[in-house]
């Protein structure tokens, strides 16, 4: 690809979503007028964050010195928030992008990285010596703010190359926003390598001010307290119950989420702020494997499951995979949403492991309880 072409190519990957200008206004007055409005509850954690974000919303606000000889300002220091799921660190989120003026881009963790993976590629392919160089410039001509949600490192391609992208980033003057479900110290934890990957996290303490939002509120598992999560038959009715559950999540604009798993692309076709929707044959009718199923557990807090169907020696491999997922989603405490065509104890009578499947039944039955998600009391 030669070099202009890789450059439009890049620049249109990094910037194609979710990219522009918001409203100019406070934070907190945000808040409070959604407040009144009935779309959010008032919490005294959520409200803790606010003047953090408000502190970064007003500095970027400020008119930018253009003489010849006065000095670039210092951008303010970015914003690490960290807690349980469901807590509200994305609405916090998308509240603070659409209260700014200035160019930022919302971008969950996984997918950004997949597209910096991306240009390095294509920068290769242009004879760049310096693959990350060109891809990192591309972001800092276009942003002023990255709001990340969801930052997790698992993979150890990501791990190796984020500390210099997060020095250029930082010394290009963007100011970075993350949600995390860990505390700084915990990422990339056990990961292969993990010494060459520690300062990384001392640059995103000295960087990013690190706040823990300890609401003892999980909003994402009140809006699904006393609701269905397993619908069946996969009829229309199943089908409009999943459509307004996937609504409710913003799923309006929800984005496929590609993911990395030893060097294989694995697409969930629409994925928002945690939750992804996907149909069995998606996820199961591929020759995907537990690390496939281990990355997707990972990376969503919540899966909409469509259209699984009876299960038997005609389907054994696709079966097999099912039961693997299954697992994997069981492990991570992942909410499951799914439309079957049987209850989970008749999804397999009949053929080669059938017994072996009573277990995926009564782990389906239990991840339909009330709070199951949230682990144990």
């Amino acid at each position: 690809m030669p070099p202009a072409e890789f450059a439009h190519s890049a620049l249109h990957m990094l910037l194609g979503a979710r990219y522009g200008l918001g409203m100019t206004r406070r934070i907190t007055e945000e808040y409070e007028a959604r407040v009144a409005a009935g779309e959010l509850i008032a919490d005294p954690a959520q409200e803790a964050v606010l003047a953090e974000l408000e502190r970064i919303r007003a500095t970027l606000g400020e008119p930018q010195k253009r003489g010849w000889f006065s000095k670039k300002p210092e951008p303010p220091k970015g914003l690490y928030i960290w807690g349980g799921v469901g807590r509200g660190k994305s609405m916090l989120m998308d509240l603070f992008v659409d209260c700014l003026d200035v160019p930022a881009r919302r971008v969950h963790f996984h997918a950004f990285m997949q597209e910096i993976h991306a240009g390095m590629h294509a920068a290769r392919q242009a004879g760049k010596e310096d693959a990350l160089a060109p891809v990192a410039a591309d972001v800092i001509k276009q942003v002023r703010c990255l709001a990340f949600d969801e930052m997790q490192i698992t993979d150890i391609t990501d791990a190796m190359i984020v500390g210099r992208l997060f020095e250029a980033l930082f010394e290009g003057g963007v100011v970075v926003v993350t949600t995390s479900n860990r505390v700084p110290d915990d990422l990339y934890k056990d990961g292969l390598n993990r010494q060459l990957f520690l300062p990384f996290i001392e640059l995103i303490k000295e960087r990013l001010v690190v706040h823990e939002l300890a609401s003892p509120t999980d909003y994402r598992q009140d809006r699904l307290s006393g609701s269905a999560t397993y619908f069946t038959p996969a009829d229309e009715g199943s089908r409009a119950a999943i459509r307004e559950i996937w609504k409710s999540f913003g799923g309006d604009s929800a984005a496929p989420l590609k993911l990395i798993v030893n060097k294989r692309e694995v697409e969930l076709p629409a994925f928002i702020n945690g939750v992804a929707r996907a149909r069995f044959h998606e996820l199961c009718g591929k020759a995907l494997g537990p690390a496939d199923y281990l990355a997707i557990a990972e990376a969503v807090r919540v899966l909409i499951l469509e259209d699984i169907p009876r299960l038997s020696r005609n389907n054994f491999n696709e079966a097999k995979r099912f039961v693997t997922l299954i697992d994997a989603l069981y492990e991570a405490r992942v909410q499951l949403i799914a439309s079957a065509a049987a209850e989970p104890e008749m999804l397999y009578v009949e053929g080669e492991g059938h017994f072996e499947f009573e277990r995926t039944a009564s782990r389906l039955r239990e991840m339909q309880s009330d709070g199951w998600a949230e682990g144990p009391s």
